[in-house]
C-alpha cells in the first residue's frame, strides 16, 4: 500500500469516527426528547393538565377510572406539598401546550376549573415542589379545594356531563376550585349550599388519640344502599342531603380497626344517641376498636401497578399502619389474602432483586401467569415488606384467590374494587 493510499485510509477512518460521533450525539438527543415526551421530565420542564384533586385516594382512583372509561388518558399522583392526589390528563415538557390544553378543557366543558401544575408529582419531596397556575391568567393559584365532598359524581356509573369524543384531552371535572385573586369568584365549594349542614366526624381510639380517616355517607332509601359521598374526619365539612327522607348511614373504616356504622336521619341527627351539637357543627363520634381474632380488614388504600405485584407509592401509609398494628400487639398473627378482577391469564410483573416495593424499576421481572399467581405476588410483596421492617415471617400467612371472590361482576362500573388485599386476624 502506497503512502498516499495509507493517508487516504486514515482520513477515511477519521471521517467515519466523526460521523459515528455525530450520529451518537443525534441519537442521544433524540432519545432525551422521546424520554421527555414519555413523562421522564425534570422539575423545571414538567407540566400537568390537572382535572381534579382529592384528599382520599379511593376517590382519586375512582375518578381516574371513570375518565379512562371515556377513553381519556387520565392518571393520578400525589402532590405532597398539598397532601392531595392530582388527577391529570396530560404530562408534557412544553408549558405552552399544557396551558392550551387546559384552556380547551375549560372552554369546551361546563367545568372551568381545570388548571396547570408545573413541577413533578410523586412522593419524592425533593423534586415535587411546583406551582399551580390558572391557565387563563397565568397567575399562581394559592389554594386548591379537594373534591372529595362532591363524591356523588366520582362514584356514579353515569357521567354528569357530555364530553365530545373527539376531544382526546378533555374529561369531566368536579368542582375543584383553584383560587387566586383573579379566580376567587369560583371558590364556591367552601360556601354552604342550600340544604347542606356542617358536620364534624370525630375519629379517635379508645385512648382518645385522633386518627386519620374518612366517613362514607350511604343513601338508605335505595333498595341497595348507595354511597353518595366521602368526607374527611376530624375537620368541619359541609354535608349535602342524600334524599328527601333524610335516612342515611355513616360508615367509618380505618385500617386496623373494626368498621363502625352510625344510622341517623340527616333532617334530625341530634335525635340519634351520641350525636351532639358543638358550636355550628353536628359532631358524630367514631371510637375505634382494634381488630379481633376472626376479623377481616380490606386494605382500601393499597394500590398496585398494572399487572404487577408492586405497590404504588401512595400505599405506604396503610402498609405502615399494618406494620404498626403488628408491632403494637406482638400476639397478632395474620393471613394476607390477594384478589384480582377476573381469572384471565396475562402478564405478571414481580419486584425482582431491586427490593423497591413502591416503584417500577429496571430490575423488575416480567413473566406470564394466572390471576391467582398475580394475586399471590401482591400478597407476597406486602409480606416481604413487613419482613424488612422487622416483622417475624412466622406471624404471617399468604392466600391467593385470583378472581374467585369478586365484590362486583367483572364488567361492573366499580369492578376495580375486586382488586384488593384483605387482612384476616388469625390470633390476637
Amino acid at each position: 500500500m502506497s503512502m498516499e493510499d495509507l493517508c487516504g485510509s486514515q482520513k477515511e477512518s477519521i471521517m467515519k469516527k466523526k460521523l459515528t460521533l455525530i450520529l451518537f450525539v443525534i441519537t442521544v438527543a433524540f432519545n432525551l426528547k422521546v424520554s421527555a415526551t414519555n413523562g421522564q421530565l425534570d422539575a423545571k420542564n414538567s407540566n400537568y393538565v390537572v382535572i381534579g384533586a382529592f384528599s382520599i385516594p379511593r376517590n382519586a382512583i375512582e375518578f381516574t377510572e371513570n375518565a379512562k372509561k371515556k377513553n381519556f388518558k387520565a392518571e393520578y399522583s400525589i402532590n405532597p406539598n398539598r397532601n392531595l392526589f392530582y388527577v391529570y390528563v396530560l404530562h408534557t415538557g412544553d408549558k405552552k401546550i399544557a396551558i392550551e390544553e387546559a384552556n380547551k378543557i375549560r372552554s369546551a366543558t361546563s367545568f372551568n376549573d381545570t388548571w396547570v401544575y408545573s413541577g413533578l408529582l410523586g412522593d419524592d419531596l425533593e423534586v415535587s415542589k411546583g406551582n399551580d397556575l390558572n391557565p387563563a391568567t397565568g397567575e399562581k393559584i394559592i389554594n386548591i379545594v379537594a373534591s372529595d365532598n362532591n363524591a356523588t359524581s366520582i362514584v356514579s356509573s353515569s357521567s354528569t356531563v357530555a364530553i365530545p369524543e373527539s376531544a382526546a384531552s378533555q374529561t369531566e371535572n368536579l368542582n375543584v376550585a383553584p383560587t387566586s385573586t383573579s379566580v376567587a369568584a369560583n371558590s364556591t365549594i367552601e360556601e354552604v349550599e342550600e340544604g347542606s349542614k356542617r358536620f364534624l366526624f370525630r375519629i379517635f381510639t379508645t385512648a382518645n388519640k385522633e386518627m386519620q380517616g374518612d366517613v362514607d355517607l350511604m343513601d338508605l332509601d335505595k333498595t341497595k344502599p348507595r354511597k353518595m359521598a366521602s368526607y374527611r374526619g376530624n375537620e368541619p365539612v359541609n354535608v349535602k342531603p342524600a334524599n328527601k327522607s333524610g335516612n342515611i348511614a355513616l360508615i367509618c373504616e380505618v385500617f386496623g380497626y373494626r368498621k363502625i356504622q352510625t344510622i341517623t336521619n340527616f333532617n334530625d341527627p341530634l335525635a340519634t344517641e351520641g350525636i351532639i351539637k358543638e358550636e355550628n357543627n353536628t359532631v358524630v363520634p367514631f371510637e375505634l376498636v382494634r381488630l379481633k381474632k376472626g376479623d377481616f380488614a380490606v386494605m382500601y388504600n393499597v394500590y398496585f401497578y398494572k399487572d404487577a405485584g408492586i405497590m404504588r407509592p401512595e400505599s405506604k401509609y396503610e402498609v405502615n399502619s399494618l406494620m404498626e398494628m403488628l408491632k403494637e400487639n406482638p400476639k397478632y398473627k395474620i393471613r394476607i389474602h390477594g384478589h384480582t378482577n377476573g381469572n384471565a391469564h396475562g402478564k405478571v410483573v414481580s419486584m425482582g432483586d431491586s427490593k423497591n416495593f413502591f416503584a417500577i424499576t429496571a430490575d423488575v421481572k416480567e413473566g406470564f401467569g394466572s390471576a391467582k399467581k398475580l394475586s399471590e405476588e401482591r400478597a407476597l410483596v406486602i409480606q416481604n415488606y413487613l419482613i424488612t421492617q422487622g416483622i417475624d415471617p412466622a406471624r404471617m400467612q399468604v392466600k391467593a384467590w385470583g378472581g374467585k371472590k369478586p365484590v362486583y361482576e367483572t364488567d361492573h362500573t366499580l369492578a376495580s374494587a375486586n382488586v384488593r388485599v384483605e387482612i384476616e386476624i388469625l390470633e390476637d
